[in-house]
């Protein structure tokens, strides 16, 4: 169980910006354990910090080790890559790539059965490509997904990034009511947060922008 919390402690760090942070826990977990979740977790994490090369990786050896598991084709790997084609600034091949996962993403989707932390990452990072492509009305139905599904997202760091990025949503779509009640939203979420966390200041200097 520890290789389990390091890894999603590193993607935790990962999605808030701390890109050094989150390289040290995915490294630290793999020196643990190879299972699945370990490894997607690692991956995922990888590629949020940048470094894409582990990541390009750990998504070979996942997709060697599991050809015919369902999870690990249909969820896990299309994220990873999804979000590699990201780092590259293709957000068309990102949403490419997750639409086999569209069928699959509301399950649950953990190996273990001992805990639920990986739940609609999918719609996450297509909800990224989406603004990314600047198509703020789509994006806004996929972080509005995670928010109305939060049995499955649990407290996933993605069920309060979604508030952020439904803000984003709204703001390129031109709906600064929408937007501001969202940033709002994430805000108050995390009134007790430490202050130099990166994505939290970049919320809040957003959120000004909106005044």
């Amino acid at each position: 169980m520890s290789a389990n919390y390091s890894a999603t402690s590193g993607l935790r760090k990962a999605l808030f910006g701390m890109a050094k942070e989150a390289r040290q826990r995915a490294s630290l977990a793999l020196t643990r354990s190879s299972g699945v979740d370990v490894q997607y977790a690692s991956a995922l994490a990888s590629a949020y910090a940048g470094d894409t090369g582990r990541a390009q990786g750990l998504t070979d050896k996942l997709n060697k080790r599991f050809p015919e598991a369902t999870t690990v084709q249909l969820n896990y790997l299309p994220t990873v890559r999804a979000k590699l084609a990201l780092n590259r600034r293709n957000p068309s091949e990102a949403l490419e790539i997750l639409r086999t996962a569209v069928p699959y993403e509301l399950g649950t989707t953990t190996f273990s059965g001992e805990y639920a932390w990986n739940g609609l990452y999918p719609a996450f990072v297509r909800g990224e490509a989406y603004l990314a492509a600047h198509q703020g009305s789509a994006a806004v139905a996929e972080f509005q997904k995670i928010l109305d599904h939060r049995g499955i997202v649990w407290n996933s760091p993605i069920g309060a990034l979604a508030h952020l990025q439904l803000g984003r949503a709204y703001a390129m779509a031109g709906d600064t009511a929408k937007a501001k009640a969202a940033y709002k939203d994430f805000l108050t979420l995390w009134t007790d947060a430490d202050p130099d966390i990166p994505i939290l200041k970049q919320a809040k200097a957003e959120y000004a922008k909106l005044q």
